[in-house]
């Protein structure tokens, strides 16, 4: 899997001649490696550098791009500078987002080309998703899913998150996971209240609700889902919450189609949750989207006023928080249509008592 073509024509909406990829994510997506390196692209020929660690597998697995390795004679910027020579490179984008000032200025030093930021570029062409990057990201959250399936029968009274979120990622790893997408959350009873709550020793109880937001990544993409369960019988505040924060997602994802903003797809979530009086227990965004990182734009919370593409993979999260008490959040994630969307994610959502 490689996007060198595409990011090739969109040089001149950028006014530049060619794209220098030189962060993990943009490396991938570039040309299918996950190694060390900087990827050129131009309209006519692209050149991939790297070095010892990684020449064998990058023989093995790039394509549409020369391949260079660097030696004690032929450093990163003397193969760039050679690129830039023989390719009549005068305007050559980069990843400013990732690029840090220490990188920036190395490279403004040692190469005679004017470095113009282009991450707009790469991260309109990572928004909207094609089918090859779709089918691995239903495999990674089909994967998450058998995990979740295991959790169900593994959680009891007296087991600790730390344990559950362990479970979790050996499921996903030997069921063909190549790693985690993030750190698994497994937050229960009060520790529900923190939506990035860290897994501890606290054993999980009955009459709690046990929240795990988790995903694995498959093929260089990312899934990522929540569920809440309950563990024994739950009061009625907890089912009447589970329940406000179902309504909340499902008016989400009716208002989530490509060419409207995630702005608009937040409100239509947050309202659900404001209108049953839970607002202020709300915080973070309704959604972000998802692909070779886990957190990717555009997003759907209450500011991002991007219009979502056709193929953007967008998480469905809204939340309620109550803080010392429980805490309950659902997520999905969701492919943009311009019909509406489509939801890749098929673990139940209707609340589980164990």
């Amino acid at each position: 899997m490689n996007h060198l073509k595409q990011i090739a024509a969109k040089l001149p909406e950028y006014g530049i001649d060619a794209m220098l990829l030189s962060s993990a994510p943009g490396e991938f997506y570039g040309v299918g490696f996950h190694g060390e390196g900087y990827v050129v692209v131009t309209a006519g020929e692209c050149r991939y550098f790297t070095d010892s660690r990684y020449i064998e597998a990058a023989e093995k697995t790039v394509t549409g791009a020369a391949i260079t390795m660097t030696d004690r004679n032929r450093s990163y910027p003397t193969l760039l500078q050679q690129a830039i020579d023989d390719l009549g490179i005068r305007k050559l984008g980069f990843e400013d987002r990732y690029m840090t000032v220490a990188q920036y200025n190395y490279l403004n030093n040692a190469l005679q080309v004017e470095l113009v930021p282009a991450q707009g570029l790469v991260n309109g062409l990572r928004a909207a998703k094609d089918q090859e990057e779709l089918d691995a990201m239903v495999k990674a959250q089909r994967i998450a899913e058998r995990a979740f399936d295991e959790i169900l029968k593994f959680i009891k009274p007296g087991v600790t998150e730390k344990e559950i979120a362990a479970k979790l990622e050996y499921d996903m790893l030997r069921f063909g996971a190549q790693k985690m997408s993030f750190d698994p959350i497994v937050v229960s009873g009060p520790n529900g209240s923190l939506p990035h709550g860290v897994p501890g020793d606290k054993k999980v109880e009955s009459g709690e609700f046990i929240t795990m937001d988790f995903g694995c990544i498959y093929g260089g993409y990312c899934s990522d889902m929540t569920r809440t369960v309950a563990l024994g019988e739950p009061t009625e505040e907890m089912k009447k919450v589970y329940n406000v924060v179902l309504q909340a997602q499902l008016a989400g994802l009716a208002a989530s189609k490509a060419g409207v903003t995630g702005k608009s797809i937040d409100a239509a979530a947050r309202k659900v949750i404001e209108d049953a009086g839970y607002g202020e227990y709300f915080g973070h965004g309704y959604g972000h989207s998802v692909g070779i990182e886990i957190h990717e734009s555009p997003n759907a919370n209450m500011r991002d006023e991007t219009l979502m593409p056709v193929g953007a993979a967008v998480s469905a999260e809204p939340g309620i928080y109550l803080p010392g008490r429980f805490g309950v959040r659902i997520e999905d994630v969701a492919v943009m249509t311009e019909d509406g969307c489509i939801d890749i994610t098929k673990a139940p959502k209707e609340l589980i008592v164990l």
